[in-house]
This record gives C-alpha cells, structure tokens and sequence, in this order.
C-alpha cells in the first residue's frame, strides 16, 4: 500500500555537526547560622544548632524513583551514530559532497547487533558508534527495511562491554502508558525525556513512501538526533518501539512523535541478522478515509498491481477485509500489514451504493 498521509519530519541530524557543549556551573552548599547575641554584660547566648538533613540523604531518595532506575539500567546499551555519507552535489552529480549526520540506536544481544533507523544509515561510508563510557568504534551495515525504517549495524566489540535492552511487545500498548525515550536530541547523548503513549495504531509514511502500520504516537519530547533510540514503558522498563518521526509545524518537538511498534522491528531485525530480505504484503492502492460513513476509500488503482487484477476501482470504499470490518486507512494498511505475501483476502468493497465481494491474491511490496 502506498497511501496519502501527512508528511511526518525524519529524525535524523543533518549536517554539518555542530559540537554542542553543555556546561553546567553548580555549587554545593552546607547552610548554617551562628548567632552571638551581645546582651550589654560582654555575655553572650548561644545560638541552637539547627537540624539540617544532609544533602546526601535527599539525593538518596531522588534516586530511588523508576525514571532514575529505568535511565541507568538502559543507557549503557543506548547510542550515538555517527554516519559519514556522500550526496549529490548542487548540479545533481552523485557522491560528490561528503555529508555527516547523527542518530540514536540500541543494542539487542551481545554478538554486537544494534537496532537504528533505516534513515539515520542511508548512504553510509562510514558508521560510528559512541557507548555511554564514551568509547567509540567502527560499526558495519548488517541490513535495511526502507519499508519500516529500521536497520541493523554491528560492533565488534566483547561481550562484557555491550547491555542489550530487554525488548517488550507493542501488541498490548494502551494510551496513558507512562513511556520514556532515550536519544541524543541535538547531539546530547544519554538524554532521557518522559511522557504517555498519546495514541496507537497511527500510520506513518516510510523513507520509501509506503505506509508503516502500527505505529505509537507519543508526547515524550523527541527531537533531530532521537531517530533509533528505544522508547521504553516505565512499567516494565523493556522496548516498546523505536522512534522514528515527528509531526511539527515548527521542526522541533510539538509532543506529537512516533515510534516503530517493537513486534515489527523484532520481525524485521530477526531477518536482517540471519542475511534474509524482508517482504511486505502489497495491494497497490492509494487510499484515504471515506468522506461518509466507516471505510478506506480508494484514490487510486496501481496498473497490473494485486488490486487491479482483483477489480479494486478508484471511488470504492473498503468496509472490511475478511469480515473484519475497516474503520478507516489506519485499520486498512494495520490488517493487511499482518500479512504476507502470497496470502489471499477477500475485500468486502461498496461501490457506488452496491456490496461487492473481492477476492485478492496479495503481491511482493516493490523495493
């Protein structure tokens, strides 16, 4: 499916990288009074010692809350990408102006696999790896999904040295889930923002213009730099997605981002680990929400797709697939994308007022 929807901001850094230093002046103070109350005589009172609790004692309890505990057991496995990349130049001729840009990803085993976004990679020469220690090293392209976003690099570094997050399921996510995202926003690794799970079951338009279905909207502040770090339920403290995108009038965070459901990117790793392809279920239509009633209505008909061969017609509305019914494009491309290749579905269509039932052979998605 390739479908209308709004164009969502990639999260990548851009080039050049600009060197941001936070520089931070504090000052520690132990208060305390002394009084010397003269009283005519040369005599003096002495002043009551006042109780104070010793600072150590309130940073001992501000530690102990879950957000503390959930930001130092996963950023040891979170990290900054560096990608060194070659684009076109002003004149369009290919690999002639060398490019730099920073993301976020994370480790998930300890053979060295860390999962990032598809578009924080495209067109590496050269990837980076930053650790929370600060130790750096070289990282090699294991595989790409364009049709999810999500990626895989490698890292040969000792086992000992690398903390895989614990991955979740996205199948159970609700709003008003407390989450948290781990990045490096602006090119500030390790930070941590915190929010809810705004919405789910968004859909989300792909590097390569086709539609990720699933997808978690979230008002945890996620900013350039965020793209493939973990947003992580404060519950569990496992991986529920991966961020991906924001939606923004301004180019900065407006509290509406979104995260690639971790079932898929656990799909999608999974066969880029063991140097398979993934496949996608495709129809061929662009589609929109049906101006009257429930329904996917079809704006479009690719020629020789899957959709034409069945006698899918723009102006049909989609009521359901398989007699699950269809509220809109959202359950239209989440159904379908739950399906494989070769799969065979029947579409309960209207057209024109008139019940039509079709029955379609799904094709390969086109790279």
């Amino acid at each position: 499916m390739n479908p209308d929807s709004l164009a969502h901001r990639l999260l990548r850094r851009g080039a050049p990288l600009v060197a941001a230093a936070a520089i931070g002046a504090g000052t520690g103070a132990g208060v305390y009074a002394l009084t010397n109350d003269s009283n005519g005589g040369g005599s003096a009172t002495q002043a009551v010692p006042t109780a104070i609790v010793p600072a150590q004692s309130t940073a001992a309890k501000a530690t102990a809350t879950p957000l503390t505990q959930i930001y130092k057991q996963a950023t040891p496995g979170v990290v900054d990408i560096t990608v060194d990349a070659t684009a076109p130049d002003a004149f369009g001729f290919p690999g002639r102006q060398q490019t730099q840009s920073e993301g976020s990803g994370f480790v998930i085993d300890t053979k060295g696999d860390i999962v990032t976004n598809q578009h924080v990679v495209d067109g590496a020469t050269s990837i980076t790896v930053r650790f929370q220690s600060g130790k750096r090293v070289k990282a090699t392209l294991v595989g790409v999904d364009k049709s999810t976003d999500i990626a895989v690099i490698k890292v040969d570094v000792p086992a000992s040295q690398l903390h895989p997050l614990a991955l979740g399921s996205s199948a159970g996510v609700q709003p008003g889930q407390q989450v948290v995202a781990i990045g490096s926003p602006f090119g500030l690794p390790g930070t941590m923002t915190a929010g809810i799970v705004s919405a789910i079951n968004r859909t989300i338009t792909a590097p390569n213009r086709f539609s990720i279905a699933g997808t978690i909207q979230t008002d945890a502040a996620i900013n350039h730099g965020n793209s493939g770090g973990p947003l992580i339920d404060v519950a569990t403290g496992k991986v529920i997605g991966v961020n991906a995108q924001i939606e923004s009038d301004s180019g900065g965070n407006d509290g509406v981002g979104f995260a690639i459901p971790i079932d898929s990117v656990k799909n999608v790793a999974s066969t880029l680990i063991a140097g398979g392809t993934v496949k996608h279920a495709y129809l061929g239509v662009t589609i929109a929400d049906a101006t009257t009633g429930a329904g996917a209505r079809v704006t479009s008909v690719v020629a020789d797709s899957p959709a034409a061969k069945a006698g899918l017609q723009a102006g049909d509305v989609i009521t359901a697939v398989d007699g699950a019914s269809i509220s809109g494009t959202d359950d239209l491309t989440s159904i379908l994308a739950r399906h494989s290749p070769g799969d065979k579905v029947t579409l309960t269509v209207d057209r024109n007022g008139t019940t039509k039932q079709l029955t379609v052979t799904l094709g390969t998605q086109p790279s």
